[in-house]
């Protein structure tokens, strides 16, 4: 009789806890109540959710941004005597983040709001799941810094970059020797055969209609325009340390490669699966462990093929500006994050059409300028966001004149 080894129950700090990934993430700690304790849950505007959410898992802690959201929280969870204290505000993001009685934060706040929190985390040297791709899209070299200094350890949750992940050994110190370079898969979004011509006509509810992935609005219209796949070859570069010219995109119509690492002997290590985000959240939890996540098996008996073909930069003309912010000064990263925000709550509102969306953050990035030490310092990065969310929105405001 094998007796299995005694694990510790992680408390866990779900940022983002409404959201598809924070519901994910719960869902997989419901299959393993023995490994895991939710500790505490934060939402931005969905009070209705993370009250069930609360009602279910009874965190030590719940945060919204407001204080009368988080009084109306408050109260009716003493009503079902829920003890949850609930706090507002982006301090008490921050705070429990770096708790010290959370082991593992779970950073599925969407936008650059969430690079405050994954700070904090990583100054705290806590075990961080990051979904957040725009908290090293916004903070970069600030953020690896902040993970090395407090001895964090960071594991990528995006279905792509854990996959990059899987695939490298364990002793990161071996990446440099073993990758001559990655690919990205993207699955191409819902206009992949559709004429560019046709594209200024499409509605949000059409962008947000993935062929393949469950996810939220934003992120959605990110794939239509593939500004998210810009986004993770940003990431891509901060988390395993990549020159941008080692960083390759390939569409993926299928979404069962998650993505590739072509070795210095041209031998291709790929990680594939079911398109389903707990795979690479069990994958995060567990780590270096592997756990049931709830996603189903590939049959490859019914596979029909795996086609791949090189991103079209007329249908996608977003996509070549990861390699020019990342080649340009510090900080334009930063801007186009903070740009790419505002284009897309832009045309979720109907203010923009779907192909302005690349012009406003085309132009950002042309024109707004990037002062010496823009990066230096979380205040820094948060004035540079600040200074291009005013003139994308003047942009905007022009744009729909």
């Amino acid at each position: 009789m094998t007796t299995q080894p005694f694990v510790a129950r992680q408390r866990v700090c779900i940022l983002g806890a409404t959201g598809s990934v924070g519901t994910s993430t719960l869902d997989v700690i419901a299959r393993h109540p023995e490994r895991f304790e939710v500790f505490a849950l934060t939402a931005h505007s969905r009070v209705d959710e993370l009250f069930q959410q609360c009602l279910t898992w009874k965190p030590r802690f719940a945060v919204l941004p407001e204080a009368t959201q988080a009084r109306e929280l408050r109260e009716r969870l003493q009503h079902h005597g829920v003890q949850t204290e609930v706090l507002a505000g982006a301090e008490a993001l921050c705070e429990l983040a770096a708790h010290p009685e959370v082991d593992s934060v779970m950073a599925a706040i969407v936008g650059a709001a969430g690079l405050p929190p994954c700070l904090a985390a990583a100054a705290a040297g806590k075990r961080l799941l990051l979904a957040n791709k725009e908290a090293l899209v916004v903070g970069g070299a600030l953020f690896m810094q902040a993970v090395k200094t407090g001895g964090a350890t960071l594991l990528p949750i995006d279905s792509e970059h854990s996959a990059i992940f899987q695939c490298l050994p364990e002793d990161r110190s071996a990446w440099a020797s073993r990758i001559d370079h990655i690919l990205l898969t993207a699955s191409g979004g819902p206009f992949r055969s559709r004429d560019p011509a046709t594209l200024k006509d499409v509605t949000p509810d059409q962008a947000c209609a993935h062929p393949n992935w469950v996810m939220g609005r934003k992120i959605s219209v990110d794939s239509a325009t593939m500004m998210n796949k810009a986004l993770e070859v940003i990431e891509a570069r901060w988390l395993f340390d990549l020159t941008p010219e080692q960083i390759r995109v390939v569409i993926h119509p299928q979404s069962i490669i998650h993505s590739m690492v072509v070795c210095r002997d041209n031998s291709v290590l790929a990680q594939l699966g079911t398109p389903d985000m707990r795979v690479p959240i069990a994958y995060g939890l567990a780590f270096p462990q592997r756990i049931e996540s709830g996603a189903g098996q590939l049959d490859f008996g019914k596979l029909a093929a795996l086609s791949f073909e090189p991103p079209d930069h007329a249908r996608y003309p977003g996509l070549a500006l990861a390699w020019e912010t990342l080649t340009g000064a510090q900080g334009s990263t930063a801007v186009l994050n903070a740009a790419n925000e505002v284009a897309v709550a832009a045309f979720l509102a109907g203010t923009i059409r779907f192909d302005q969306i690349h012009s406003v953050n085309a132009r950002m990035v042309e024109r707004v300028t990037v002062q010496a030490g823009a990066c230096d310092s979380i205040e820094a990065l948060i004035a540079l966001d600040a200074q291009t969310r005013n003139e994308a929105l003047q942009y905007v405001k022009g744009l729909s004149a």
